[in-house]
């Protein structure tokens, strides 16, 4: 974390207990924060790439809005793999959900890309939701849509090949990127090992992956950058239409 910590980030929650000092479904499903929310006190905290912004296992009252860059949403496999569940753009919120059933955070976040992050109390959020009987549908739809299309996403990866699962996982990340106005989303800034978990898969086979996509000219890149040449081909790719051999 560096110095831009604002004084009023010293406050209990996600800010104080979870934050490491050394120091990710498609993102509709979850909540738009409110225009009013924007107009209240905020702590600002930025973080470097790979810094944790919050643990597993915490109890916090804080949720906060990802301002700029990315972060990922990760859990641990049974076999002790890492499993990036989402990744969460510009605007996306983190904790919300824990905030209003007064839960511990289930998944363990993290710095995708260089990023800031506004801090809000969890009492904003849950006032509303008491007060706001339009807000607490919205949350309610947001929130199966959420595990909806997290269920679709395991059953696909069940049914499809490594490759057609790697170039689904490239266009989704490609429309989470394109979120942002600075980022066309054909150019994802993701460490080799952060697209494995998000397979998941081991790194080794989706290095073999990337390379016959590579040598296919349908992307290119290298150190943690992935940039799509020919979209077509990658969604061809992603439909099983066409293996990349």
């Amino acid at each position: 974390m560096d110095g831009a910590t604002h004084a009023s980030a010293r406050r209990a929650g996600i800010g104080k207990t979870a934050i490491s000092a050394n120091g990710s479904i498609h993102l509709n499903s979850r909540l738009v924060i409110d225009d009013e929310f924007l107009s209240c006190r905020s702590s600002v905290r930025r973080f470097r790439r790979g810094e944790v912004i919050a643990g597993a296992g915490v109890l916090v009252d804080t949720f906060a809005r990802v301002h700029s860059g990315v972060v990922s949403a990760s859990t641990m496999l049974p076999d002790g793999r890492e499993f990036i569940v989402e990744i969460i753009p510009k605007s996306g919120l983190i904790g919300e959900l824990e905030v209003l059933r007064r839960q511990t955070l289930s998944l363990e976040y993290r710095a995708g890309s260089n990023c800031e992050l506004h801090f809000f109390e969890g009492r904003l959020l849950r006032d509303m939701y008491a007060s706001d009987p339009c807000f607490r549908e919205k949350v309610f739809s947001r929130a199966l849509a959420r595990i909806s299309e997290l269920e679709l996403r395991i059953i696909a990866n069940a049914a499809s090949s490594l490759q057609s699962r790697l170039a689904s996982t490239l266009l989704r990340l490609s429309a989470v990127y394109g979120k942002d106005a600075a980022n066309s989303g054909d150019e994802l800034i993701i460490s080799q090992n952060d697209l494995a978990a998000t397979l998941p898969a081991s790194r080794e086979k989706v290095n073999q992956c990337l390379r016959r996509l590579r040598e296919s000219k349908i992307i290119d890149g290298g150190q943690g950058k992935i940039r799509i040449l020919n979209r077509k081909a990658l969604e061809a790719c992603a439909n099983g239409a066409v293996s990349v051999k």
